[in-house]
């Protein structure tokens, strides 16, 4: 079982911050990589050039459409020199991602706010929740937690040492239970006590299990019987190492019960984050959150901008600057 990894080391002081870190990772041989390309000084975007490009982007899982149209921005754009052709595929990228850089609004009037975290299995669901839960808490919110995946005492199991360590209440029933049942309580339970968030737990499945996605409409379906506007978010947590699988992942959860916010786990892993831009061309969906790593503080709110230059890194200057 994965333990909350929220400990802090005696050198924490000196850690780098979020976008810093995952610059670093991103550009250990896994992420465009594009400082290793030949951007000569009077060199606009020749056929080698634009090959090798292609190529990169291909390899970081963008995706053959958005790779298309990222080069087919670039040609429009008409960059001259080195310095220029950068600007301009950081602007193309900016142009796909910043529409999807959207923060996760808590403050609409909707008390609880009920978040449902949905996902494939492995894809880091329990391990978000418990950060986001940190986060909430760090805030100065109250939250409830909700143990919606009765298939895994694993997972009750992490969900409860997170909420012990954030001083977090966490609502469960029996092994096998209905999952919407625990939705219910726990929502009815949050009411009643006035408090903030609920973050709601699910079993993990795959986007091609229809009756564990019939299961996910349900709980959509009981969480509003309390509340005709909740669930307020349901939010799909996705492995970045799954690449090109998981915008078809999201597309299918999208579709059975209408995402609306990402968030992207396991970038400090085979991930190398091109992903993103794939999804984001894809779908209008907003991304939430990245993370990486186990500890309470490896994830943070998406950014377009800081992410575009940790997955560039055109000087690979080792992701030793700001967060």
């Amino acid at each position: 079982m994965n333990t909350p990894a929220d400990k802090q080391n005696s050198g924490n002081e000196q850690r780098p911050g979020f976008f810093a870190r995952l610059k670093q990772r991103l550009n250990r041989g896994q992420g465009l990589g594009l400082h290793t390309l030949n951007w000569m000084s009077a060199r606009g975007l020749d056929a080698d050039l634009e090959e090798q490009l292609e190529d990169r982007l291909l390899q970081a899982d963008v995706g053959v459409e958005t790779t298309a149209r990222i080069i087919k921005g670039l040609r429009a754009r008409g960059a001259r020199n080195s310095e220029g052709l950068q600007a301009a595929l950081r602007s193309e990228l900016l142009a796909i991602l910043e529409p999807r850089t959207v923060p996760l609004d808590l403050s609409a009037g909707n008390h609880p706010f009920v978040i449902l975290m949905v996902g494939v299995n492995g894809s880091g669901k329990t391990t978000t929740i418990g950060k986001l839960a940190h986060r909430f808490s760090q805030e100065g919110r109250s939250v409830l937690l909700a143990a919606g995946d009765t298939y895994r005492t694993a997972a009750l199991e992490q969900l409860q040492a997170w909420g012990e360590r954030n001083g977090i209440p966490v609502i469960s029933q029996p092994s096998g239970a209905d999952p919407a049942a625990v939705v219910y309580d726990a929502l009815e339970a949050a009411q009643a006590r006035k408090t903030d968030v609920v973050l709601a737990d699910t079993a993990g499945r795959l986007q091609n299990q229809e009756g564990l996605m019939r299961e996910l409409q349900k709980i959509v379906r009981v969480a509003g019987r309390l509340d005709a506007s909740a669930p307020h978010e349901k939010m799909l947590v996705l492995d970045a190492s799954l690449g090109q699988n998981a915008l078809v992942q999201a597309m299918q959860f999208d579709a059975a019960i209408g995402l609306t916010g990402i968030t992207m786990t396991k970038l400090d892993g085979g991930g190398r984050g091109g992903i993103l831009l794939a999804i984001a061309d894809k779908l209008d969906i907003p991304f939430r959150f990245i993370g990486m790593g186990e500890q309470a503080d490896d994830m943070a709110p998406f950014d377009a901008h800081r992410f575009v230059d940790a997955l560039l890194d055109f000087a690979n200057d080792g992701g030793s600057g700001p967060e």
